[in-house]
Parts: structure tokens; C-alpha cells; sequence
């Protein structure tokens, strides 16, 4: 038989392929969008819970007092503010009793025009309802807010539409929150009375100083009216402290400036957290360029009609010069200039 072909075994070639890589998870374009969606919807809410919730907590703090006195309204906004000399608070230790007006500034801002800053010297001599003439800050102690609030409409032809009160204790504790103020002097004062003590110059001050400096008039060589200088200098220093962008981003600030704030202040039954702030913008208004700061038109330092000590007494022009204010055509020549 003859011989069978030998085949050699064919061996397979077996060949390892590369398998690729398994491919990344990744969310669908529609998850990714919607999961987007959520985290600024969750931003924008803290934005706006933030605000809303700290208003209403401020909101509540508030003290309200009745002080208007239901007049017809004038044109514009018109703010009353009185500083009480209240010895209530414990900031002020002398043997003086019950509540006063130290400071009485009227904050108009008009519809159009220059928004300004009247300082009514409270030994201001007026015709006060009820209780015949007298110094202005002497209707504060027959009356109360409501009767200041008559007074000063009468005297000025202007209706109030918010009143603000803020004791000595505020300005202490408003002051100390926004981290201290700038003020600025250029004389020294040792006064035992304020218990100021002032080298000439410009100093950051913490809010004993800066009431002290508020309070200070036996060792002003203008008295009373320099002291309206000075505080009309603190409500501005406070203003633009609290404005400051360092504020804004500071939550802890933010509160700590409204406990201090809102929990020193009253107002009229009318008024909220709104109003104050737009209070704040007014000053900014007329403290700043282009807005008034000053005294209506004096006649006399030291007028004594009899009975009721030394008084101020305002030109005649004086009614003119409010209506001025009300139309916001009032300029800086139109205020008082002190000699």
C-alpha cells in the first residue's frame, strides 16, 4: 500500500485583540442641565431668604410711638428726627430728669430739586399748641412726640410724614457696630460736662467718643449751633459706615448693625424697615453733593421774651425760607452762616 501523505497538524493562530476601554460615565445633557438649574435656583433663594428674613426680624424690633399728627400732606418725603436726652439708658450720668429733645434736624427730600438737612436749634423760640410760646425742646416735655411733631409743622408749614427718635444709649451702640467713625475738630476740647477729650485734628472715634462729641456745647465757642455741626458730622460719618461695601459682604456686621440700629430707635405707627431705609438714602441726599445742611435764617442768639430764659429767635423770613426747603429750591446761601 503505498505510503499516506503526512499533514503536518495546523496549528490556529489565535490573536489577542485590544479591547478598548470600558466608556466614562457620563449624565445625559438634560441631567446635567437640570441638576444646573436646581444649584442656582438654591442660590438665588439663600439670596433673597437672606434679605427678606433679616428685614422682618428687623422689622420687628422696631418701637413705634404715635407722633403724627394726621395733617394734609405736602409735597415729598419729610423726616423728623429727634435725638432724645433721655437719661433712661444709663449712657449719660448727670442729675438731670426725664426725656428732652437734644437734637431736632427736619430731612426733607422733595420731589424734584435739592433734598436738605435743617437743624432746628431747640432753644428755637415758637408758638407751641396748647401751651403758649416757649423754647421748641419744651414741647417735648409737655407733650411728648405728637406735640413736638404739631410744633414743628407749625413753625415750619412742612407736614411730617415719619418721625425717628433715638436715644443717647443709639448712637453709642450704632456707631460701635460699623467699626467706629472719623471725626473731625479743629480745636482742642477737655469738656468735664460731655467728657470729651479731643486733641485738634481728625480721629477714628468708637461711639463713647463719637456721643460725647454729639453732646459737647459749653466748650464750643458757637454753643449750640456748633453742636449742630458736629452732629449733623456723626449722622454723616454712621451713614456712609453703614453704606460701606465692607457691610454688604459681612452678614455678621449686617446684624450686628441693625440690632444696634433698630432696637435704639422709635417710630411713628406708620413706619417700618422701609421707611428707615429710605430715611438712610435721604441723608446720604442731602449730606452729600448738591444737597443743604444747615440752620434756618437766626435773628438772634440770646433773645429774651421773658419768663422763659434765652432764646433763638428766627427772622421773619423764615416762613419763606421753608417753603424753600418744601420746593427744593433752598441753597446753601439760604441757611444760616455762622460768624
Amino acid at each position: 500500500m503505498p505510503p499516506q501523505p503526512q499533514y503536518a497538524p495546523q496549528q490556529q493562530q489565535y490573536v489577542s485583540q485590544p479591547q478598548a476601554p470600558a466608556p466614562t460615565a457620563r449624565p445625559p445633557a438634560r441631567r446635567r442641565r437640570r441638576s444646573g438649574r436646581r444649584i442656582l435656583a438654591l442660590i438665588l433663594i439663600l439670596l433673597l431668604a437672606w434679605p427678606v428674613g433679616l428685614m422682618f426680624w428687623a422689622n420687628s424690633k422696631i418701637q413705634h410711638v404715635e407722633a403724627l399728627s394726621g395733617a394734609s400732606n405736602t409735597p415729598g418725603s419729610t423726616y423728623l428726627l429727634v435725638g432724645s436726652d433721655s437719661r433712661a439708658d444709663g449712657q449719660v450720668q448727670d442729675d438731670a430728669e426725664g426725656q428732652r429733645a437734644d437734637t431736632i434736624i427736619l430731612l426733607h427730600s422733595p420731589r424734584s430739586g435739592t433734598p436738605s438737612m435743617i437743624s432746628l436749634p431747640r432753644d428755637t423760640y415758637v408758638e407751641i399748641p396748647g401751651h403758649g410760646a416757649n423754647k421748641l425742646n419744651a414741647a417735648f416735655a409737655f407733650g411728648g412726640q405728637a406735640l413736638m411733631v404739631q410744633t414743628v409743622e407749625g413753625l415750619t408749614g412742612i407736614t411730617i410724614d415719619h418721625y425717628v427718635e433715638i436715644g443717647m444709649g443709639g448712637v453709642v451702640n450704632i456707631v460701635d457696630a460699623v467699626g467706629g467713625v472719623e471725626l473731625c475738630l479743629d480745636y482742642d476740647v477737655s469738656d468735664p460736662l460731655s467728657e470729651l477729650e479731643w486733641q485738634a485734628g481728625c480721629h477714628h472715634s468708637d461711639g463713647a467718643t463719637a456721643l460725647a462729641f454729639a453732646r459737647m456745647r459749653y466748650s464750643d465757642p458757637l454753643g449750640d449751633f456748633g453742636r449742630q455741626q458736629r452732629q449733623r458730622q456723626v449722622i454723616s460719618a454712621v451713614t456712609r459706615a453703614a453704606a460701606a461695601p465692607a457691610t454688604f459682604v459681612n452678614p455678621l456686621r449686617q446684624i450686628s448693625l441693625l440690632d444696634a440700629g433698630v432696637g435704639a430707635l422709635a417710630t411713628d405707627t406708620d413706619s417700618g424697615i422701609i421707611d428707615l431705609g429710605r430715611l438712610a438714602l435721604a441723608f446720604r441726599s442731602a449730606t452729600g453733593e448738591g444737597g443743604v445742611q444747615g440752620a434756618p435764617p437766626i435773628a438772634s442768639y440770646n433773645y429774651q421774651p421773658g419768663g422763659v430764659g434765652s432764646t433763638v429767635l428766627l427772622e421773619d423770613s423764615a416762613p419763606q425760607f421753608f417753603q424753600k426747603v418744601l420746593a427744593g429750591t433752598v441753597t446753601q446761601d439760604d441757611v444760616h452762616q455762622f460768624n
